[in-house]
């Protein structure tokens, strides 16, 4: 089993791929860096990272990938990926040129910042990785629908850092792919044995083994290349074959780096009284020695297409490439190579055995002395014959609001029954919509939409509890019509799976609307997933309830206080928070509509915000019941009002000296001070903010068209605050941070008391926390009192 499957002419123009794509990988990132010598900045090294990698993508992309097949590049191979692009005619030459500069490719892959074909972005170790495994299941998930049209199965493939294995969201993406019957996933794995910090532990690769096996995956070791394995037949080459298993990986790195006349030493003085051995070692020069010893399974064309083909199963596999960081470069086997740079007479070294002329280094061929056949093998190449491999999805038609008839109701249960009523509907929204929650469906008041439409599995399974006559409110079934994707307790899987199922429109054309539900306050636990997903720009609504101190008697483990804050802050994640129905509902209706914008990236002159591009949707939700204002408010200003932002409750006039604000479930409270404030204060205004988020968007961004030019830019923040006199306060109020809408007091120059959450919360009743936190409506009219006490003070220059 040492040869190829390949025909010898196909095995030569993939060895002078994988010659010429070390060689663009090494370069792009040595001109990087001598770009930006004058400034003494060193943008990191990585030469050695792509290297050791190289084998195993020049296989994958030019022999054994197909179209419909997705990769997640592991992030440091980012120039091996641009420079196969840039071969196949996807990259350019000056943004290889400008590497990790402004404009340039990117230093991590990136479906949104990189104009090659990227699947998955990468940069945040290991979530690229998990991602593939929930690209599975959409892509299952999609496949078992009757309106899916009819494409080949791709696999989800990961290129895996073996210190990436640390990352803690691989294993709970493990179990979670087990309880889904995980398939079509292929994890490889570059298992160079050196870290950022130093060389991973011995016999890492036995609990690899067993942790994948664990979890039925097929686990293919890839140890030794064709020229080991033909060596090891040799007189001498059992005894060869047991030192190198009995190798510690930090001597092996060291004299991989000394190069061949440190492994004649070394072998000769431990194994070259063996049989055979002498004459094995003698056979070779230094040179070949080096190459021998070098040659792992994850640096063999050969190994590595044949291992890669022998699998004939849609079983998860994860392959244990073994490879040597730097492999082929001078940096090979060093321990300091992983940030390390080939200084400019390694580089003209490293240039010469690659065999690239001066002058010449940014020219595809310039590593193969003769391209025709490299060229004309280029075109035949599966994974890019049919072009761009995105797809496109039509926008759904929207199936309107649902409006509630609830005379008092919280919004997290009217969240439950606005999916509720969709589930009703036969339409085609309907059908897009995929739920998904860590074990909180019920709570989270998604039961009535999984009760309609079911869980999804691709293999029926019997609710037992129904089939025995139990009686149950949850009358959940599997099976491939589902549209409910149940997840265990971990939030990094649910928004993994968010994210994947959020770029289903672009990854397998079919699109979905997924709609997430969480505890709001372990949004937090989640966060680099989240974040990853926006960075993807992929489509999701992710509903975080019950929140805030709201959440009284389950303390303050529970209760959240800064959620509003990374609304605010995360960019691809348009934040609301409605108090009451009629406002949910409209959200809701936009928001669906929302996420499958794909427009230009125009700033619309009312708000100054820029909706025509989309993105995903976060709604902080509650379980306090409100006694609700109206049961449908039709008024075409109060629909717009909310998705904007914010909307007059009690409008200011004339007389308005004091404006409440108030975001979330604290309106009773707003309210009820405003009524008694007005006895002795006057006009209160009262502004109903539905996002702070979307408010203080619109007005950085007028802020920032002023700054350049456009003096009429005017947001919709300071379209309602210019209505209020400057001499005016704002109280402003919210079950979380202060600093929420604390800054809305710099929109018009109004003096502002900003009441909030800034503390952990603590077990008690709703009065009791409000009280404690200064957000009931006692605090909101000792805040109005304090503000007037302080005007009718006399100032220094009216005494005397």
């Amino acid at each position: 089993m040492n040869g190829s499957t390949l025909p010898p002419e196909a095995l030569a123009n993939l060895k002078a791929l994988e010659r010429q794509v070390l060689w663009h990988a090494c370069w792009m990132i040595h001109n990087a860096n001598h770009l930006r010598e004058k400034g003494e900045v060193k943008v990191g090294g990585h030469q050695a990272s792509s290297a050791s990698l190289t084998s195993i993508m020049t296989a994958l992309y030019f022999h054994v990938l197909r179209p419909e097949d997705r990769v997640a590049v592991k992030p440091h191979a980012s120039p091996v990926f641009h420079g196969i692009q840039y071969l196949m005619g996807n990259q350019t030459r000056e943004k290889l040129e400008n590497f990790r500069g402004f404009g340039g490719a990117q230093s991590y892959p990136s479906r949104t910042k990189d104009i090659d074909d990227v699947d998955f972005s990468t940069g945040s170790v290991g979530l690229g990785v998990a991602i593939t495994a929930f690209a599975s299941i959409v892509q299952d998930y999609i496949a078992a629908k009757s309106w899916s049209k009819e494409r080949p199965q791709g696999r989800m493939i990961a290129l895996v850092g073996d210190a990436e294995l640390d990352e803690g969201n691989i294993y709970e993406c493990l179990q979670e792919g087990w309880k889904h019957d995980l398939r079509n996933t292929w994890w490889v794995i570059d298992y160079n044995r050196q870290s950022l910090d130093g060389v991973v532990r011995e016999g890492l690769w036995q609990r690899i083994e067993g942790i994948f096996t664990a979890f039925g995956w097929d686990v293919k070791v890839l140890k030794y290349g064709a020229l080991q394995e033909a060596a090891f037949q040799e007189p001498g080459g059992e005894a060869l074959r047991g030192w190198i298993d009995r190798c510690p990986n930090q001597l092996y790195s060291a004299l991989t780096f000394q190069g061949g006349a440190a492994w004649r030493k070394r072998l000769a003085d431990e194994i070259g009284t063996e049989p055979g051995v002498a004459h094995l070692l003698a056979a070779r020069s230094d040179d070949a020695l080096s190459d021998l010893m070098n040659n792992l399974g994850g640096h063999c064309l050969e190994t590595l297409i044949r291992t890669f083909e022998s699998i004939d199963h849609d079983r998860p596999t994860v392959f244990l490439a073994y490879t040597i960081k730097g492999w082929g470069t001078p940096l090979a086997g060093h321990k300091d190579n992983h940030a390390g740079l080939m200084t400019k007479a390694q580089m003209e070294l490293f240039q010469g055995r690659i065999g690239v002329s001066a002058g010449e280094e940014w020219e595809k061929f310039g590593a193969i002395p003769s391209p025709g056949p490299v060229r004309a093998f280029l075109k035949k190449v599966p994974f890019f014959a049919e072009g761009p491999r995105r797809f496109a999805s039509p926008a759904l038609p929207a199936s309107g609001p649902v409006f509630l008839d609830d005379r008092e109701l919280s919004t997290q249960a009217g969240f439950g029954k606005i999916l509720d009523a969709l589930a009703k509907r036969d339409d085609a929204l309907s059908a897009r919509i995929v739920t998904t929650a860590p074990d909180v469906t019920v709570s989270t008041n998604l039961g009535p939409w999984v009760n309609r439409r079911g869980l999804f599995a691709r293999e029926r399974l019997a609710d037992t509890f129904r089939d025995e006559r139990v009686p149950s409110a949850q009358k959940w079934e599997f099976g491939p019509s589902g549209q409910h994707i149940e997840l265990g307790i971990a939030e990094m899987n649910l928004f993994l799976l968010l994210g994947a199922a959020g770029l289903s429109h672009s990854l397998f054309g079919e699109r979905l609307l997924p709609i997430g539900t969480v505890y709001d306050p372990f949004v937090a636990r989640g966060l680099d997933a989240l974040n990853y997903a926006c960075y993807q720009d992929a489509r999701f609504m992710i509903v975080g309830t019950p929140s805030g101190v709201t959440l009284a008697p389950e303390g303050g483990a529970h209760q959240s206080i800064g959620s509003q804050l990374i609304g605010m802050s995360q960019d691809g994640l348009a934040s609301f928070e409605p108090a009451y129905l009629d406002e949910l509902s409209v959200i809701m209706d936009w928001s669906f509509d929302y996420m499958q914008r794909d427009g230009e990236s125009a700033h619309d002159r009312r708000t100054w915000l820029r909706d025509g591009t989309g993105g995903s949707v976060y709604l902080r939700l509650t379980t306090r019941p409100l006694e609700q204002i109206a049961l449908r408010r039709e008024d075409p200003a109060f629909r717009q009002g909310v998705i904007d932002g914010a909307y007059w409750l009690r409008a200011p006039s004339a007389r308005t000296r004091i404006v409440l604000a108030y975001q979330g479930c604290v309106a009773p409270e707003v309210l009820m001070a405003a009524g008694r404030l007005t006895e002795r204060h006057g006009d209160i205004a009262v502004l109903a903010v539905t996002s702070a988020d979307r408010l203080n968007a619109g007005w950085t961004a007028a802020q920032r068209a002023r700054r350049h030019g456009d003096a009429s830019a005017r947001s919709h923040a300071e379209t309602l605050l210019g209505a209020v006199s400057r001499t005016a306060s704002l109280i402003t109020v919210t079950d979380g941070h202060p600093a929420t809408l604390g800054w809305l007091g710099s929109v018009q120059g109004h003096r502002t008391v900003s009441l909030g959450v800034e503390h952990f919360g603590q077990t008690g009743t709703i009065a009791d926390l409000y009280a404690h936190f200064g957000i009931d409506t006692q605090a909101i009219i000792e805040a109005a009192d304090s503000i007037t006490q302080a005007d009718a003070m006399p100032t220094r220059a009216s005494v005397g």
